[in-house]
């Protein structure tokens, strides 16, 4: 029996062991079907995290915490899980191979991923001006015009948030309403960086060589075309946290989730269930950073000891 499964060899999953394992706990594995590192590892410039004063790509950034997190006695088991679950005080762990694994606590770090919208000229420009991280990106984008697809609370809060940087920003929403709180919805419209383009599409996405030069738009009630020269393209049209593993035969989830399955944890990453702990972008209201990622590894493998030394 393991003592501490983790879930997930991302940012928030690397910590954890290495914080586990640095800790004491003798018997931890953690579950990744690839190479772990996360989804952190596609990204083109990493130059915002503490201490790291050079600019890396994702992959170059996580290759040494591999070897740091591992140091310590963390094994990496490359496996996909299919589910997760818990009877009595044991957790059991089934492998997409039918093979299971019983546990004494988990720590759950699966991540997610932003949606992508499908829009024509997004995946060739993906990472090449077109981006769904605006505390990530925006600063690349410093005194230039940029555009903002989406009608939620994220894409308008990371409008608000572009606007201290760039120059202009036009935010797309194919409806004419938006589905943010009210208060934010106002200071958009407040903005004077902020252009509200409705109800429109993004039609396509433009660029060359250096990345992205334009969108294309279409207003679907007029059926108007038009070109906007914009340099960055921030995409905000959903976010997918995988925590499907999580959802038992009946039906029903391992733990309290919110309406999106994003996690409900307290300030110490601990769950619904006893000795499920969660961490990373799987959390409800996770700042998808990943210094915050760490973070919520480091504190869920704290609780994690502190639960099993007094089980």
């Amino acid at each position: 029996m393991i003592d501490l499964a983790i879930i997930g060899g991302g940012p928030a999953g690397l910590t954890a062991g290495l914080y586990a394992t640095r800790g004491g706990i003798k018997n931890v594995v953690l579950f990744e079907k690839g190479m772990p590192g996360g989804q952190i590892t596609g990204s083109s410039e990493i130059e915002n995290y503490p201490g790291v004063k050079e600019i890396k790509s994702g992959l170059d950034f996580m290759e040494p915490w591999q070897e740091q997190c591992f140091r310590f006695g963390l094994k990496h088991e490359m496996a996909e899980i299919s589910m997760v679950s818990k009877q009595g005080d044991i957790f059991t762990i089934t492998q997409s191979d039918g093979k299971v694994v019983e546990a004494k606590a988990v720590i759950f770090a699966a991540g997610g991923r932003p949606k992508r919208s499908g829009v024509k000229g997004e995946d060739v420009f993906w990472g090449r001006g077109v981006s769904t991280c605006a505390t990530c990106d925006g600063f690349f984008y410093k005194g230039k015009d940029v555009a903002v697809l989406g009608g939620g609370d994220t894409a308008l809060e990371e409008a608000i948030y572009l606007s201290r940087i760039c120059n202009k920003i036009y935010l797309i929403h194919r409806r004419d309403g938006f589905r943010a709180a009210p208060v934010t919805i106002q200071h958009v419209k407040e903005n004077p960086k902020i252009e509200i383009i409705t109800p429109t599409i993004i039609e396509e996405i433009k660029g060359d060589n250096s990345g992205v030069t334009g969108v294309t738009i279409k207003n679907i009630q007029s059926g108007a075309v038009q070109d906007l020269a914009v340099f960055g393209v921030f995409v905000f049209v959903g976010y997918d946290v995988n925590t499907q593993i999580l959802k038992q035969p009946d039906g029903s989830m391992l733990c309290e989730c919110d309406e999106w399955n994003s996690i409900k944890v307290d300030l110490s990453m601990k769950t619904s269930v006893p000795g499920l702990f969660a961490a990373g972008d799987v959390r409800v209201q996770a700042s998808k950073q990943v210094v915050c990622a760490a973070g919520d590894g480091a504190t869920a493998a704290l609780q994690a000891i502190a639960y099993l030394e007094h089980h």
